[in-house]
């Protein structure tokens, strides 16, 4: 019961932002340039939480995520600008895609382990970029043309249908058995738990939303080149992940937030911006080195309050 009161909150304060939002955008109050903040926040909010599912919540280090971003984001716009076909079928055919994708690099790569897997699917994402920048078909290097189609409702039922369905994935059976492949993948094999089996599983799922954050990235702007989905395009997913606290889903929310924002208020800076980005995550990684929120999510925060709160009337 507990849980289901808690999701309901969720979605009712989610349904009064995107009220609250949609009616500033409406009435002229929200410019375009803090609309677009507001949905490349969610974007970078919808790969920070499918990376932590792979990395902190099955404890696979992936450096693959970009390539996930870039198959989702030119196979929606082949769907688009192409075949002409519904910007929903778009996001759906970037999402299938990119499992896909998320198999064929997870099945013969998940059976490595940490750095050596690290280096596996950062192969992987350099070659679907380079596969990118040589097919004329989607432009080469000079990029693709894309209309923009993204809009705020788009990319928040997006951003939702993630979280439920990450944070249901973490706490069902599926979830466990992940947590239990971080916590010790040997003595969850002596336990009869399919280790691949739900490497892949998490992998897959993971690589779906990114898939769809994507479709949304690619609408979002008028064109795509295979230079944003570089390296460093996955280093900042991961940056993301690892400063919220590996195994935090709040955390990687709260971290992805706040980079978006340092990163969009400095975009005048480029210099000023790296210098100030990378002094935040220093500061945050001496004095936090499990992250802002370590394991923690912003529920337990709350039950913690509360409990030392009824401690304190039952003391008096």
């Amino acid at each position: 019961m507990k849980k289901s009161k808690q999701f309901w909150v969720f979605i009712g304060v989610a349904i009064v932002v995107y009220a609250v939002v949609q009616m500033m955008i409406n009435g002229g109050n929200l410019n375009s340039f803090y609309t677009n903040t507001l949905i490349f926040m969610s974007i970078n909010i919808m790969l920070a939480v499918s990376l932590h599912l792979v990395i902190g919540i099955t404890g696979q280090f992936s450096l693959g995520h970009a390539g996930f971003l870039a198959v989702g984001a030119y196979i929606s716009a082949i769907v688009t600008m192409k075949f002409h076909l519904p910007f929903i079928v778009a996001i759906l055919a970037a999402g299938i895609v990119a499992t896909i994708a998320g198999l064929i690099i997870g099945i013969p790569s998940l059976r490595l382990r940490g750095d050596y897997l690290a280096i596996a699917t950062l192969g992987f994402a350099e070659i679907i970029r380079i596969v990118f920048l040589n097919i004329d078909y989607v432009g080469g290097a000079a990029g693709m043309q894309v209309t923009h189609l993204t809009t705020w409702t788009y990319t928040f039922v997006c951003l939702m249908i993630t979280i439920i369905v990450i944070v249901n994935f973490t706490n069902s059976r599926h979830g466990r058995a992940c947590i239990s492949v971080r916590e010790n993948e040997i003595a969850s094999d002596a336990m009869g738990i399919n280790t691949t089996y739900y490497k892949v599983l998490a992998f897959a799922v993971g690589a779906f939303f990114a898939g769809i954050a994507g479709a949304l990235y690619a609408h979002n702007f008028y064109i795509i080149q295979p230079a944003n989905f570089g390296f460093l395009k996955s280093i900042d997913i991961l940056i993301y992940v690892v400063l919220g606290g590996l195994g935090s889903l709040s955390g990687a929310v709260v971290a992805t937030i706040l980079l978006t924002v340092v990163s969009t208020f400095l975009q005048g800076y480029p210099e000023t911006r790296m210098i100030i980005y990378s002094l935040v995550l220093i500061i945050v990684m001496l004095y936090r080195p499990k992250g802002l929120m370590g394991t923690m999510e912003i529920t337990d925060y709350f039950k913690m309050w509360r409990f030392s709160k009824g401690g304190s009337h039952h003391e008096q």
